[in-house]
């Protein structure tokens, strides 16, 4: 009977060092991910940018030409122009894929009809189109989507990571 009781508690035992050892081992093999794996394209793209943006003229609209700081944060490009919520202003978001293909939203305010198309645009009115874009780890470049090709015009775009 002593000798039961004895073999009980060293199988005891032995089943939990066994335990033990499988959940250190498990804990030990999956390390943390490194900054960019699973998808992120933060390292890559982070950090500041420049922008230019280039409009041609058109018809009786003139073209212009600004230039404009930028950052990606996370993988997210954010680039401003002007003051928020007055005319001249422009806002261009979104997300960067990790192969550097990106699709960019801009929303902005018209500052002078004499730049601005279509028949409702003047100055004060809201306006926003898409871009396509490219970039790799140190420039980028994009184009303003056509839409309908009445109201757009090809806007280009050149990214440059300072």
């Amino acid at each position: 009977m002593h000798f039961t009781t004895l073999a009980r508690s060293a199988l005891g035992v032995a089943a939990a060092l066994l335990i033990g050892s499988i959940a250190f081992a498990q804990s030990a093999s999956s390390s943390p991910q490194s900054p960019g794996a699973g998808g992120s394209s933060a390292p890559r793209f982070d950090g500041k940018w420049l922008t230019k943006m280039s409009c041609p003229a058109k018809g009786n609209t003139e073209g212009y030409t600004w230039q404009f700081p930028g950052a990606v944060d996370n993988g997210n490009f954010r680039g401003e122009h002007g003051t928020a919520g007055e005319p001249g202003y422009l806002l261009i978001e979104g997300k960067i894929a990790p192969d550097g293909n990106a699709k960019l939203s801009a929303n902005g305010i018209v500052a002078s009809r004499q730049y601005a198309r279509g028949i409702l645009a003047h100055k004060g009115a809201e306006y926003s189109y898409n871009i396509k874009a490219q970039f790799t780890d140190s420039e980028g470049t994009g184009t303003r989507d056509a839409g309908m090709g009445i109201v757009g015009r090809p806007c280009t775009f050149d990214f440059t990571k300072q």
